[in-house]
């Protein structure tokens, strides 16, 4: 897959869940990390990854009432 199909895929409704949801999964991981060890660069990358989850959700939410903003 190229760059370009994937950036393609990244912005269609399945693409923001798809996208979204690993990011939740990855954000779940850095946190269970964080909490175990107590070391703020894993509190730092949860912390990155729930934005980029965010994002991801609320352009599916757009997407999904027609507001589409790529």
């Amino acid at each position: 897959m190229t760059w370009q199909a994937l950036d393609k895929f990244h912005k269609t409704k399945v693409g923001f869940l798809t996208l979204g949801l690993v990011e939740l999964l990855i954000t779940y991981g850095f946190a269970g990390l964080a909490i175990d060890r107590g070391n703020l660069w894993w509190y730092l990358l949860a912390l990155i990854f729930l934005i980029e989850t965010l994002q991801n959700f609320f352009k599916l939410a757009l997407n999904i009432l027609g507001r589409s903003r790529g």
